[in-house]
């Protein structure tokens, strides 16, 4: 029986292996046919995506509430901006890997006296430590730039690459998609990544202390552990975002990462669905072309973009997507997406039984 059990476990691993590499597969083929403004808007979105895989695993699964993520990507950011800065030569896994540690490690930090928190308190602290890497980020100037910030840039077009476009435009166009998919390929393995941890042991644990702390408890699960990794393996995600964010963009700043990001991330998070692979990816879209809506609704409605009104346009749209998710769609558009599905399941079942009856 329990080579049973581990061929289904291989078979599984499998399947999600298999599905992950088609829906990259098909986004690196989308981006072929998008201009480079939209390729530019998705490979931020992708970094985005790998923010709220690990916000979904800490809120979604093991219940706890965090208002620190932009914190977390902040820590990221600014651990792979001062290594870009001063190695340029260095390999862009090393930069990334070195921004995933400091954000774990920075996600530790925090989560060890987060277990002793419940609720507003937790939501206030995590929120504390966000707040607290602006000030932090300025005041230590001679690493981090202060506000002036760092510049680099370290993700270089391959030749191979860029001998495969032409025109005026080539090296634009290049540029573009290939940032665009390489951001595609790095969310790609940290969603197979969390699609296997969402199925593991420690993800079946993380549910059964959010469900029923006292009955993980019972069973032996280490709740205080538990949830520490809980935070460490989303502020690891969270660093790694922000430091892909960064690179893209090719510099960082305090203002890059506000406090208001938490809250665009927390609502991105709800509006995909909570504690979801798909809704990770429909919040990181929605994110990746969030400036289009915006503009459409200014044009639409006659705003000027820099009025006041214009310039928080994004933050009212957000808003109000987020009440109206609330109310009619709880569970996020993944969660029609899983009703809807199961319905269908539904039906199919009930007509092969009054088929056979």
């Amino acid at each position: 029986m329990n080579w049973l059990g581990s061929l289904r476990k291989q078979e599984t691993t499998h399947a999600r292996f298999i599905c992950v590499l088609g829906l990259t597969i098909l986004a690196l083929v989308v981006t072929i046919f998008l201009p480079p403004v939209a390729d530019s808007q998705l490979a931020s979105g992708a970094a985005i995506t790998i923010v709220i895989l690990g916000l979904s695993w800490l809120i979604g699964w093991s219940g706890q509430i965090s208002l620190g993520n932009s914190g977390f990507m902040a820590v990221g950011a600014y651990a792979a901006g001062i290594w870009a800065h001063h190695h340029a030569t260095t390999p862009l896994v090393f930069t990334l890997l070195l921004a995933t540690v400091a954000g774990a490690f920075s996600g530790l930090v925090v989560g060890i006296p987060s277990t002793r928190l419940r609720g507003p308190y937790l939501a206030g602290m995590t929120l504390a430590f966000a707040a607290a890497i602006t000030p932090l980020a300025q005041n230590f100037t001679s690493m981090t730039g202060g506000e002036g910030g760092l510049f680099f840039n370290t993700l270089t077009t391959p030749k191979w690459f860029l001998h495969q476009f032409g025109g005026i435009n080539a090296a634009i166009n290049a540029n573009a998609q290939w940032s665009a998919d390489l951001a595609v390929v790095i969310a790609g393995v940290m969603f197979f990544f969390m699609a296997n941890l969402f199925h593991s042991r420690s993800g079946r644990a993380m549910r059964l202390v959010r469900d029923n702390d006292v009955a993980a408890e019972l069973m032996g699960i280490n709740l205080p552990r538990t949830r520490t990794l809980a935070f460490v393996v989303a502020a690891a995600f969270a660093g790694l975002g922000g430091a892909l964010f960064t690179l893209l963009n090719a510099t960082v700043t305090p203002e890059t990462f506000p406090l208001t990001l938490s809250i665009t991330l927390l609502t991105l998070m709800v509006l995909g669905g909570i504690g979801t692979l798909s809704g990770a990816v429909i919040g990181g879209i929605i994110y990746s072309f969030s400036p289009n809506l915006v503009s459409y609704v200014n044009s639409l409605t006659g705003v000027n973009p820099s009025s006041n009104l214009g310039a928080n346009m994004q933050g009212i749209i957000f808003g109000s997507l987020l009440i109206l998710t609330m109310l009619f769609a709880p569970r996020g558009i993944a969660g029609v997406g899983l009703k809807i599905k199961h319905s269908l399941q539904s039906r199919r079942k009930l007509e092969s039984v009054e088929n056979v009856n």
